[in-house]
């Protein structure tokens, strides 16, 4: 009776592990997410960014992820994502949004 017992418990088991592992769903995002206090920006947003040649601008203080970039810095439209500005600032490349004027990402 015990061996039986043991011998369910493992089945029990190895079936619900099984069925865990048979999801092979992948998902592929294109629309920013929000992921608690980070926005995850899309690949190509970044790869426009990247390929653009603008001017860096001086700015004082660090720049940091949530710093707000005051008025006089230029922000440039990023095309096809009227969310999303950039910029470069003391020789960094940063995504802002342009309603806010916040730095949402820093391009590494």
């Amino acid at each position: 009776m015990r061996n039986t017992l043991i011998f369910a418990s493992a089945a029990a088991v190895l079936t619900l592990s099984a069925s865990a592992y048979a999801q092979e769903t992948v998902i592929i995002q294109q629309a920013p997410v929000a992921t608690h206090s980070t926005v995850v920006i899309p690949a190509p947003a970044r790869t426009y960014v990247m390929e653009r040649e603008v001017r860096s601008v001086p700015y004082e203080g660090d720049v940091l992820v949530g710093r707000v970039i005051e008025d006089p810095v230029e922000l440039y439209p990023i095309d096809g994502y009227s969310d999303y500005s950039y910029t470069v600032i003391n020789e960094q490349r940063v995504i802002v949004d342009p309603q806010t004027r916040e730095i949402v990402e820093i391009i590494e």
